[in-house]
């Protein structure tokens, strides 16, 4: 008896981790979890000329921006995540010196393609300074442009303030609280867009880390975790089963004495 107990023990606390090669599948060796290529949240989801958000997408956990910006922008928002993540960075700047401004955040698909087409005009062709509809980050609410004081007094920008001390500060510590710089300056032949030192996308701290401590665009990011997938389901792997099994809640363990003195573990769910 207490030996089919402990099998049915052994077998339950398995499906907690629930490892892949446990189940028939081959072992999962991506350095991210399978959970945030999952991309419930979105904060991974690529936007760009190829990747189209829907003119009526709108994000539904806006929250009204609190860390500090510039006027213009007062009252405008940033997904909830995002914008928590942008306060303890910018009091972690602050801490190092580097005093941050939010000049433009969450832009709708109307706002983006009334810049874009005023662009065209002026100058008479896509120059990659403004991102066509549906393709920009701040229709994410995930995108962020950010300046240093003397920037904000300007009337445009340039991959100049890439040479400030700020931009800098944020290049290097971007990633620890879940951002990336969007735009590089060597990545512009892949992304399509200047490089953008001020322009920074929250992706949550483990994909940034990866992303930036890698050295990639979100496009090459996002390449590399679909062709790995597809190569894991192809040697045998269920990339929804694994997520499905992953989920399964590890019970709870009580060590109880019986009365007749033998120690026995109770579950829980």
């Amino acid at each position: 008896m207490k030996r089919l107990f402990c099998t049915i023990l052994t077998a339950l606390l398995l499906a907690g981790p629930c490892l892949a090669e446990e189940f028939g599948m081959p072992a999962w060796e991506y350095p991210l979890e399978p959970e945030i290529l999952e991309n419930k949240s979105g904060y991974i989801t690529l936007v760009n000329r190829d990747h189209l958000l829907d003119s009526t997408y709108v994000p539904d956990d806006l929250v009204t921006i609190s860390a500090r910006h510039i006027y213009a922008i007062k009252g405008d928002k940033l997904r909830k995540a995002a914008m928590q993540a942008m306060n303890r960075m910018f009091a972690a700047a602050e801490a190092d010196g580097q005093v941050l401004y939010l000049k433009s955040v969450y832009r709708a698909y109307s706002t983006q393609s009334y810049m874009y087409n005023n662009r065209l005009n002026n100058v008479g062709r896509d120059d990659g300074v403004v991102a066509y509809p549906g393709s920009s980050d701040h229709q994410t609410g995930l995108g962020a442009d950010i300046l240093n004081l003397e920037w904000t007094k300007k009337s445009g920008m340039t991959p100049a303030f890439g040479a400030t001390s700020e931009a800098q500060w944020m290049e290097a510590h971007c990633a620890e609280y879940g951002f990336i710089i969007r735009y590089m300056e060597d990545k512009e032949a892949i992304t399509g867009i200047i490089y953008e030192p001020w322009h920074l996308r929250y992706v949550g701290v483990e994909a940034a880390q990866y992303i930036m401590g890698h050295h990639l665009s979100l496009e090459e990011f996002d390449e590399e975790w679909h062709a790995y997938i597809a190569d894991w389901e192809a040697r045998g792997g269920n990339f929804r089963e694994l997520l499905r099994l992953r989920a399964i809640p590890e019970p709870a363990q009580v060590l109880y004495t019986t009365d007749e003195g033998e120690e026995e573990v109770s579950l829980f769910n």
